[in-house]
């Protein structure tokens, strides 16, 4: 292709980044390499360098990579046989023993666990910091400290961390700031741009957004972090097939069009809910309540599609309220096309329980889909009672 994808719009490189017509049939849908492995042209003759082993690389794989990397606006993509897989590699990549980083006190709970059930075996230290505070974060900063790990909007209590003051906040402490930017995705926000050097995904949500797949990514310009990313990548294995890695690049492609109906029915439900004497507080950036409202407004296109929010009458009506739900699947995961309803206390957050990281007993978080969002709302109602 001779067109300049970097000077293309966002729905424009989504559909044509990392996925030209193929050069011998004209198809202009990737297609799947079902390969284990690559024909040699002599001894160490790979094909264009890495095309050993699908292991080590696929083409499919590569062009969801570089789909990825053109929507972040980085250099470098790698995808990851799960969003875990991704936060695991970029952890083990960057941390030694000794090592400490920062977490945010509202951060999804396998990341919590994989840092303080794994990594804190291995000699990784961790504080963790209201990262919308930045005098908090700067007073969890230690001379050892070599990230500061952030989600924003946050999971599951939507908080909201301004990434420009994060990052020079990093940056002058010697250490790195990664952003997971599952719940934004790059059409709503690119962290690399506001000055984070790492962004990490759960391909899964948003940018699969169909609930038929599991992948992760990991996404950077700088050069020495791809290489050391990819070796281990390569040693561990944690790789997506070729047909998961399809199955993404075919949700990025209507990525545009989804979040803004997801933020359109978002909005809706958010002030529904703010209203209904059943919900004792909505957590939703778009809300000009919210705390983190005008950073949010700063920093991203728009304010997304996941919201919780807390019952008036305490746990056993929360939970009542999600299992009442007809239109709102009960289930875990989020940014699919079809809308979720889940117990975070219970489900994806049970293991932050008894921890700084406790999420109430009393909430409940939204993946609110693209269907019509008046029956998304009546749905609501009558659940609420």
């Amino acid at each position: 292709m001779t067109h300049d994808l970097s000077r293309s719009g966002f729905e424009t490189r989504a559909i044509h980044a990392g996925q030209e017509p193929d050069p011998r049939t004209g198809a202009v849908i990737v297609p799947i390499y079902q390969t284990s492995t690559y024909a040699q042209d002599g001894v160490g003759g790979t094909r264009e360098g890495d095309y050993e082993y699908s292991r080590t690389a696929n083409p499919t794989r590569t062009a969801l990579e570089q789909a990825l990397a053109s929507l972040e606006g980085a250099r470098h993509g790698l995808a990851f046989a799960s969003g875990m897989a991704a936060t695991d590699a970029v952890l083990r990549t960057v941390l030694r023993p000794g090592d400490h980083l920062v977490l945010g006190n509202d951060a999804y709970g396998g990341t919590f666990r994989l840092i303080d059930k794994v990594l804190k075996l291995w000699g990784v230290e961790y504080g963790v910091a209201d990262l919308a505070n930045p005098d908090e974060v700067r007073a969890a900063i230690r001379p050892e400290t070599k990230l500061i790990w952030c989600e924003t909007p946050s999971n599951p209590l939507l908080g909201i961390a301004d990434l420009a003051v994060l990052a020079e906040i990093a940056h002058g402490a010697g250490a790195r700031l990664v952003v997971d930017n599952t719940f934004a995705t790059p059409y709503l926000q690119t962290p690399l741009a506001l000055g984070a050097d790492i962004v990490v995904h759960s391909t899964t949500k948003y940018l699969g957004g169909h609930s038929d797949v599991v992948g992760g990514a990991v996404l950077t310009s700088e050069d020495e972090l791809r290489d050391q990313l990819f070796f281990l990548r390569n040693s561990a294995g944690a790789v997506p097939g070729p047909f998961d890695a399809w199955l993404t690049l075919r949700g990025l492609k209507t990525l545009a069009v989804r979040m803004d109906r997801h933020c359109d029915n978002a909005e809706q439900i958010a002030e529904m809910l703010s209203a209904h004497p059943k919900v004792a507080e909505v957590y939703y950036p778009g809300l000009p309540g919210h705390d983190g409202h005008e950073v949010a407004a700063k920093q991203m296109r728009r304010f997304g599609g996941m919201i919780s929010f807390r019952h008036a009458d305490g746990r056993p009506a929360a939970l009542d309220t999600a299992a009442r739900t007809e239109l709102f699947i009960l289930a875990e995961s989020l940014g699919g096309i079809e809308s979720l309803i889940e117990h975070p206390g219970q489900m994806t957050h049970a293991s932050v329980a008894g921890s700084m990281l406790q999420v109430p007993d009393d909430l409940l978080r939204l993946s609110v889909g693209i269907e019509d969002v008046r029956d998304l709302s009546d749905d609501l109602r009558a659940a609420l009672g």
